[in-house]
């Protein structure tokens, strides 16, 4: 069951988070809304990857499609609303992974990892030559719509405004995946990692239980694909490259898969240094690669494992000076 003291935290973090606008620079909050969209992301595949064990290079499929199809509905749909393009480019990751689901999640392992690459190639491919429709090479600019509310219609045209509006619906999506770890669901995808023989023993589909996990994790890459495109009013093909997969890969590494929140940690940490490095250097992604290959080789259980140890090891530490004190 979920802790209070775990929803204590996320409220806290909240208010803080809704605080932040307030004291910092507007370079600063475009950069926190980026965080909370790539967020998102992480926490999408570590579902897949580290509750279900299921290694994707592909996942930017999910994201580049919704980031696409939102782009697209603003530029080509008169007069749609920011929330109607959002459905829209969730809907069409949500359609895909049900389609792509079926096909691969008969396959495990290497091949399953291959098979989503060569899908995740097979959509950059459509987006790069349907350039008519796409933009190809030269991506797509995009205005933000305004909220429409049917009776009124609401600006997110300022880098505060969109921002809370990106904290409040991302925000919303990843309390959702944290409860979502604690229903039988959920539960049923963790021990289906540890032993699927047994899950199958005991009368589980393991099958339908993976699919509707895919389906679901398509979903919320789409949904954080759809903000990307909002946030920075532009897509590219970038956004459906191995490139996006590769860096959602690195967050969710750094930050570590034992834990839901670990890949927001890491996140956190990708986004900052990116967006620092890059100021200082023109070859800052080389010095990213070696920073995480330093993380990987040194700290294999992400920067999350090393609190948790750090945290565990202190309480050893106080336990023993107690029993020593008597």
């Amino acid at each position: 069951m979920m802790n209070k003291k775990g929803l204590l935290n996320i409220l806290v973090l909240f208010l803080i988070l809704l605080l932040l606008p307030v004291i910092l620079k507007k370079y600063h909050v475009n950069m926190l809304t980026e965080i909370v969209i790539f967020a998102l992301y992480a926490v999408s595949y570590n579902l897949l990857l580290g509750y279900a064990g299921l290694l994707s290079f592909g996942h930017a499929m999910f994201f580049g499609l919704a980031a696409f199809v939102t782009g697209i509905s603003i530029i080509h749909i008169k007069g749609i609303g920011l929330i109607e393009a959002v459905i829209l480019g969730v809907m069409a990751a949500l359609i895909a992974g049900v389609i792509i689901g079926s096909l691969l999640l008969r396959h495990k392992g290497s091949y399953f990892a291959l098979l989503t690459l060569a899908f995740n190639a097979l959509f950059y491919a459509i987006a790069t030559k349907w350039h008519s429709i796409t933009g190809g090479d030269d991506g797509l600019n995009v205005l933000r719509p305004p909220i429409n509310l049917g009776f009124t219609e609401i600006s997110v045209g300022t880098v505060q405004q969109f921002y809370y509006f990106t904290l409040i619906i991302i925000g919303a999506a990843i309390v959702f995946s944290w409860i979502f770890t604690y229903t039988a669901m959920g539960k049923t995808v963790l021990l289906m990692r540890e032993n699927e023989e047994r899950m199958k023993f005991l009368g589980y589909s393991t099958n339908i239980a993976r699919l509707i996990l895919f389906i679901f994790t398509g979903a919320l890459a789409g949904l954080a694909g759809s903000f990307y495109t909002l946030h920075f009013q532009f897509v590219s093909i970038s956004a459906i490259s191995v490139e996006m997969t590769t860096a959602v890969l690195l967050m969710t590494f750094v930050g570590g898969t034992r834990t839901f929140w670990g890949p927001i940690l890491g996140t956190l940490v990708y986004i900052t240094l990116q967006n620092y490095l890059s100021t200082i250097t023109d070859r800052w992604p080389l010095f990213m690669g070696i920073i995480f290959v330093l993380m990987v080789l040194f700290i294999p259980g992400g920067l999350s494992g090393l609190i948790i140890n750090l945290w565990d090891r202190l309480k050893k530490e106080k336990t023993l000076v107690a029993e020593g004190n008597r």
